[in-house]
């Protein structure tokens, strides 16, 4: 048969490894897009920065090329034309200009005898006053003063966009009266080398971001490998396995981190050790004191019990005079007997040699016996329903009942009521008092060992161990008791179990360790 828990351990690991991964992927992908902004960033502003730089540089050259040849026309042939030309004279000078290297449209605009303005086109009407801007005529049709206090006029130029397509505009006026020229030069061929330039800088870019992704990704593993090892390692040492170590190879700082963690874990495990080794000496000390007492105490509590039965005879066989004494005798050396019996019990809790021996038990039996046992019947009302099964440790639950009991009569009042009722698989047993209750700052530590109450409630004659012993006992079967005031005043215990701590047992066994408990 398929094992249901070793199924839900394998989930669970399995679980465990693949949000290990998402974390280690995420910050992988932290690295990886860092790595990508910054290269997409200098990418940019460098493809930019060139880009700019090349289209300024083309089309400052073009455009001085094609200035300096419209001037140069202007000066050659515009202005050997008589001051008032005709329309066949600019018509012939401008198809002459636009013959030029530069290969540019021509418009000459003059005055003829008559005072009308005629117009010669290098371009049969293609280019026309209409399309060139008002600015620029404007600003070529102002005379400037020159150096030697002549009117002259300037080389004006601009670049304009015409049905998406860049164009670059000239005019200049010929000195002394003549005709006015404008140029009109298309800057396409350069516009498409620009973007050709743009797409090569674009796909440069792309290369440059996929590249800095393959070197992010090698600079992340690079990195994340020595991480992810050291994570796996405190993984391991947080579950107990102190040898753990990590291997150190090179001097930067991971290595110098891996060297730290490796020092770490050997301090702590020297510690643990240490610790481990006082507690088991500890141990050792209390269980063979607790074993040496036995001896004596047994030939103690025999001389006691006969003291006892003297006390109790009719004829006075003691001496009234140490009749206090020998009673004082008894009761102390009863408590010292219980002591040592606790401190056998603690013992075997702190070793893991303590065991459960499990059988079916009637809890309102159970509770009845443990109650008629120690005569509590007056003192104790029972609310527990008959036919109540459960499987568990009758004598461990007997020593959890007894204790709580026995500390509700000692430190609460009477009546002290049991209740039990069934929560789903749970078992519930209440212990309730009528005394005063437990001081808040106590109830943290009512379950501590050797720890007595405070002066709120009456000095404990225990030992200190009764409910922490009880804690332990349900601890082992798998369930747990908390303490706390109930709204109607005196203290309440509640002990939760479960109603079958087989599997308890089972998942010992299947584990290997066999000490731990037993079923019948």
């Amino acid at each position: 048969m398929t094992d249901p828990h070793r199924g839900l351990r394998g989930w669970a690991a399995a679980r465990r490894a693949v949000q290990s991964r998402l974390r280690f992927t995420s910050l992988r992908l932290r690295l990886v897009v860092v790595f990508g902004l910054v290269a997409l960033t200098a990418a940019v502003s460098a493809s930019a920065i060139a880009y700019w730089l090349n289209r300024e540089a083309v089309l400052t050259r073009t455009q001085d090329a094609v200035l300096r040849d419209f001037q140069q026309e202007m000066q050659n042939r515009a202005s050997s034309l008589p001051v008032h030309p005709t329309r066949d004279q600019l018509q012939h000078t401008a198809g002459q200009m636009a013959n030029s290297s530069q290969r540019f449209s021509v418009l000459l605009i003059a005055q003829d005898e008559h005072g009308k303005t005629v117009t010669g086109n290098s371009d049969l009407d293609t280019f026309t006053l209409q399309d060139v801007p008002a600015s620029l005529r404007k600003a070529v049709d102002k005379q400037q003063k020159s150096s030697g206090g002549k009117d002259t006029y300037h080389l004006y130029w601009q670049r304009v966009i015409e049905d998406d397509k860049p164009y670059l505009v000239g005019g200049a006026k010929v000195i002394g009266g003549g005709p006015t020229g404008y140029m009109l030069k298309s800057l396409e061929p350069e516009a498409k080398d620009l973007n050709s330039l743009a797409w090569s800088l674009g796909i440069a870019t792309g290369l440059a971001l996929i590249g800095s992704a393959l070197l992010a990704q090698a600079a992340a593993t690079t990195v994340l490998k020595p991480v992810h090892r050291l994570g796996i390692a405190a993984r391991r040492l947080g579950e107990g396995k102190l040898d753990t170590r990590l291997r150190v190879s090179g001097t930067d700082e991971l290595a110098e981190l891996s060297r730290t963690f490796n020092r770490a874990a050997e301090s702590l495990e020297k510690t643990v050790a240490d610790m481990s080794a006082r507690e088991e000496a500890s141990r050792r000390f209390v269980a063979d004191m607790s074993h040496e007492l036995r001896t004596p105490l047994t030939a103690i509590t025999a001389v006691t019990e006969v003291l006892e039965e003297e006390l109790d005879a009719e004829s006075g066989g003691i001496d009234p005079m140490i009749e206090p004494a020998v009673r004082l005798v008894v009761s102390e050396t009863r408590r010292l007997n219980d002591l040592v019996e606790n401190l056998m019990e603690v013992t075997r809790f702190d070793a893991g040699t303590a065991r459960l021996v499990l059988d079916y038990v009637d809890i309102a039996d159970q509770i009845t016996a443990c109650i008629d046992a120690r005569a509590w019947l007056d003192a104790v009302e029972l609310d527990a329903e008959r036919g109540l099964m459960s499987r568990l440790d009758p004598r461990r639950l007997d020593v959890i009942l007894a204790n709580l009991i026995g500390n509700a009569l000692k430190h609460g009042g009477s009546p002290v009521r049991v209740s039990v009722r069934e929560e789903g698989e749970e078992l519930v047993i209440s212990v309730r008092d009528h005394g005063p209750g437990i001081p808040e700052d106590v109830l943290p530590h009512v379950f501590d060992r050797f720890y007595k109450a405070s002066a709120s409630r009456p000095r404990s004659e225990g030992s200190g161990l009764g409910l922490s012993i009880a804690m332990e006992n349900a601890h082992i079967h798998g369930g747990e008791i908390t303490a706390a005031n109930s709204p109607e005043g005196g203290a309440v215990f509640t002990l939760r179990l479960p109603r079958d701590a087989s599997p308890l047992v089972e998942e010992e066994l299947r584990n290997g360790n066999g000490t731990k408990g037993k079923a019948r």
